[in-house]
């Protein structure tokens, strides 16, 4: 039973409010998972350990959680305009492997990831190319609805039939919509987006599938509402992910969720601030960027990387200079400490069980 109040800043309504799970004792949290063309960076990671951090502390205040991350191992495009090449694809040309086993080497990459700093497995890790079948229904939801319009190249969300459209990340879409570009194609406004691509005439992608608009693959957003509401319900109480996903992937998650069932999907939004290497961004698609494995290498604990993301607020941007290198040896020590303890308690408990067994 639960015995704390929990209160969490909300993005979509700026404030802070207490948790009232919508089942009573339990809370629904739904965190947007890696896309799994490459490894993860300690930028990603530390959202995960924020998602640990918080679930751990709901269970510690005697709430059950159901907790799902999800597997992106359907390649969306590397533009949230919906345009440019895709993301497995073009890790598959990169690396040599297929688009399926490229999925799978970098999914038990960041498994292997979350075991090393010792945050706990989710209930649910649901693979996008598993819910195919749902996506689809999703989007025939949407569309049913009168949301959507057909292109020559898919099938796109008509963000001016949603009055609130935008409303998470408050964006002017009057002053974007100003902005359409020709480029911009067959799209009606400049915040549409797209709920299935067709693969183009005479191409074969590695991923794709049939469908009632022509065969093709799902837009990136589409594959987290169909997921998380086939888990978790239409309506549920947390939906974590990183500040970037703001403006695009979960406003459009949103949109997509008020279309179909006519809910904002989550009751909380939460969004982590970046790690950040003096003061710039890690990112894959910038080519540089820091992984587990190399902090490892230089002979630090994994666990002194949980303990340093551990000392600043989840809605802080973690700022790591070189001089850090001294708080992380010094964090190392803890770290490898802590693990003794650990291993320590964990005998004395085998012990004691066998005494009183």
């Amino acid at each position: 039973m639960a015995t704390h109040e929990i209160q969490l800043f909300c993005t979509f309504t700026r404030s802070l409010r207490p948790l009232v799970p919508i089942k009573a004792g339990t809370v629904s949290m739904y965190c947007c998972g890696p896309t799994v063309y490459d490894y993860a960076h300690i930028g990603n990671l530390r959202t995960y350990l924020n998602e640990d951090f918080m679930r751990r502390t709901l269970e510690f205040c005697g709430y059950g959680v159901q907790h799902v991350i999800n597997i992106t191992d359907v390649g969306h495009l590397t533009s949230d305009a919906d345009e440019g090449e895709d993301k497995m694809e073009k890790g598959s040309a990169r690396t040599g492997k297929t688009a399926w086993e490229l999925a799978t080497y970098y999914t038990e990459a960041f498994l292997k990831d979350l075991k090393g700093l010792k945050i706990k497995s989710p209930h649910h890790m649901p693979k996008a190319t598993d819910y195919i079948a749902q996506q689809i229904q999703t989007v025939q939801q949407i569309e049913a609805n009168g949301f959507s319009y057909i292109t020559s190249d898919g099938v796109y969300f008509d963000t001016s039939k949603l009055d609130n459209y935008g409303e998470l990340a408050r964006l002017n879409v009057e002053g974007l919509q100003e902005g359409l570009r020709v480029e911009a194609g067959q799209k009606r406004n400049k915040t549409d987006f797209a709920l299935w691509k067709l693969s183009a005439a005479g191409s074969h992608r590695q991923m794709e599938w049939d469908s009632p608009w022509g065969r093709g693959f799902p837009g990136w957003h589409i594959e987290c509402t169909a997921m998380s509401v086939a888990l978790l319900g239409q309506y549920f109480d947390v939906h974590w992910g990183a500040e970037d996903h703001i403006p695009v992937h979960h406003t459009n998650e949103i949109a997509q969720c008020q279309a179909a069932h006519g809910t904002r999907a989550a009751n909380f939004w939460l969004h982590a601030k970046f790690l950040n290497l003096a003061t710039e961004k890690m990112s894959k698609s910038g080519g540089g960027f820091i992984r587990l494995t190399h902090i490892v290498e230089k002979g630090i604990h994994p666990l002194a990387f949980r303990y340093l993301c551990l000392g600043a607020h989840y809605r802080a941007a973690l700022e790591i200079e070189p001089a850090d290198r001294d708080l992380l040896a010094s964090l190392d020590r803890l770290a490898t400490q802590g693990e003794r303890w650990e291993e320590l308690l964990g005998i004395v408990g085998q012990r004691r069980a066998l005494a009183t067994g």
